[in-house]
């Protein structure tokens, strides 16, 4: 009996963190659990799962949490439009995946999920923010948010279509298919003050950790939404002070692989043309799966920010985490957990429910 109770106690906890309950709510689901289990109901592994799936959707409707599937009532077809777009847009921008992508992390790390970033007022609103220089697909996200207007108007969110095209992004580069949870409302204030912070290519490792803790964002979703650089390019402006320039020799950052760095010098010279792109991750830049941790394992990381993540004990072993002998097999897998943080990244600081917001009729402009 005790046994049993042991290893029911360690699977509802498991259930608890897969699912990110809040505090006060485990307290409450451990009160109820150990009342069963003092009336000597033994719970399967079924039923933990239950409870905790119960209690998990109470409070969301409660909190007024984002929900997967918001949009099935008031607007069914809403997914599927987006991704309609998406699509399209990828037939004549073979680079529009890691774009869309980037749009989403930028808007969330700057006031939370709310589409400020799409705002268009003129020269001081965010998007204009030196931090977000070189952010793009903002007509996709026009273009979804004019046919949604024309099928279910004032339903859905400028934020949630950033969100969604994200997802739909990645599925167009192999990258594993997700649900994502909607109702986050569109912001009412945008300025390029609000996205002095954002995180840089040339952060130090702490102040990358540092960014990250500020959004509620652990070492883990550090390195793996950092591995979302596995798909898209950077210009030889952000590689040459890592070649040419790197302090204190003023040489070349020791992290790059020796056989590595001819590569980079021959396609970003000294003195050459800044804005010559090159992939981020060697040998998969189109293609999302975990090479790009490989290569940063490897020293063959493009972006010094991506290579500092090897030289930080924490974020090493995450990475090193990927490339066990038995993770194929039982974990920890890239793709679940990349999943996890882009998610759990999507829900920072959102804004929920009639008092919060608005929906945008255009995305480029408040109501």
């Amino acid at each position: 009996m005790c046994i049993y109770i042991d290893v029911d106690v360690e699977i509802f906890y498991m259930y608890v963190q897969r699912f990110n309950l809040p505090t006060f709510l485990f307290l409450h689901l451990c009160i109820i659990f150990f009342f069963l289990i003092r009336i000597e109901i033994q719970l399967s592994q079924k039923m933990v799962l239950l409870l905790v799936l119960i209690f998990s959707q109470i409070i969301g409707i409660s909190q007024g949490q984002l929900k997967v599937g918001s949009y099935a009532e008031t607007c069914p077809d809403a997914e599927s439009i987006v991704g309609a777009v998406v699509r399209e847009a990828a037939v004549s921008n073979s680079n529009i995946a890691p774009v869309l992508l980037r749009l989403h992390f930028h808007d969330c790390f700057v006031q939370g999920c709310d589409g400020s970033i799409l705002i268009d007022n003129g020269p001081n609103a965010e998007r204009h923010a030196f931090g977000h220089q070189g952010v793009g697909g903002f007509e996709v996200i026009e273009k979804a948010k004019s046919q949604l207007e024309a099928t279910c108007p004032g339903v859905v969110s400028c934020a949630d279509i950033v969100a969604l095209a994200a997802r739909d992004a990645i599925s167009l580069t192999n990258g594993p298919a997700y649900q994502v949870p909607t109702g986050r409302r569109d912001g009412l204030v945008s300025d390029t003050s609000m996205a002095d912070n954002m995180p840089d290519v040339s952060d130090s490792i702490q102040q990358l950790r540092a960014k990250f803790l500020q959004k509620g964002l652990s070492d883990k979703d550090l390195v793996l939404l950092s591995a979302a650089h596995t798909i898209g390019t950077t210009a030889c402006f952000f590689m040459t002070p890592r070649l040419y320039n790197f302090a204190p020799e003023r040489s070349s950052d020791p992290s790059i692989n020796p056989n590595f760095l001819p590569e980079l010098k021959e396609k970003c010279p000294q003195n050459g043309d800044v804005n010559v792109r090159l992939p981020i991750d060697r040998g998969s830049g189109q293609t999302f799966d975990n090479q790009i941790l490989r290569n940063i394992k490897d020293g063959f990381a493009v972006l010094q920010s991506d290579a500092r993540l090897y030289e930080d004990e924490a974020t090493k072993g995450v990475v090193d985490s990927y490339f066990n002998l038995l993770s194929p097999m039982f974990g920890p897998f890239f793709e679940t957990d990349f999943v996890d943080s882009i998610v759990k990244m999507g829900q920072i600081d959102v804004k929920t429910g009639s008092d919060q917001g608005e929906i945008r009729r255009v995305c480029g402009a408040f109501n």
